[in-house]
């Protein structure tokens, strides 16, 4: 994949989180928000870790050099979610 494409990739997926965090915001009526980064990462990292495990054919130490994390804490990441 070009560096472009790449570019152009976590543009669409910023957009998608801004679009998202904008329409929490707005149906919160007034509401007072709480916890919103908690709530993003959980939100973002679950799906984030499945297709990157799927893409690594479950390796786990191809996933987590994928990723640019530490095998370990990957690890600790699929058991958080309930991944492994």
């Amino acid at each position: 994949m070009s560096h472009t494409n790449t570019s152009q990739n976590a543009s669409a997926l910023a957009q998608a989180v801004t679009s998202a965090l904008e329409k929490y915001f707005t149906e919160l009526n007034g509401e007072t928000a709480s916890g919103v980064y908690d709530m993003v990462l959980s939100c973002v990292e679950r799906p984030m870790l499945e297709v990157v495990m799927h893409h690594a054919a479950n390796n786990q130490t191809v996933a987590a050099q994928m990723l640019g994390i530490n095998r370990n804490t990957l690890r600790k990441k699929l058991s958080d979610h309930g991944l492994l």
